[in-house]
């Protein structure tokens, strides 16, 4: 992966995701357990969230309740910080 691929992908549409999956315990379905998931995916279609839902399908013997997603946006003015100040040394 070349170095400036991260910084391209961003443009491209790709963030952080992070996937939380309810799912039922197989053997006590009234009960909900939660997995936390995180990659890089591509908004708004999320191609890796839905081939990693996929193979949890045909899988995981737990069957999906939810799922709720959290997707970092594209680059924002949040991503730059400047300092309000000086440090001086030596």
């Amino acid at each position: 992966m070349k170095a400036g691929s991260d910084f391209e992908k961003r443009f491209l549409g790709y963030g952080l995701l992070t996937a939380e999956i309810f799912y039922r315990l197989p053997d006590h379905p009234a009960l909900l357990q939660t997995f936390l998931w995180q990659t890089e995916d591509k908004a708004p279609g999320f191609p890796e969230l839905k081939r990693f839902l996929g193979f949890w399908e045909r899988e995981i013997e737990g069957p999906i309740h939810r799922v709720r997603i959290a997707h970092q946006a594209l680059i924002t003015p949040v991503d730059y910080r400047f300092a309000n100040g000086e440090i001086v040394m030596h």
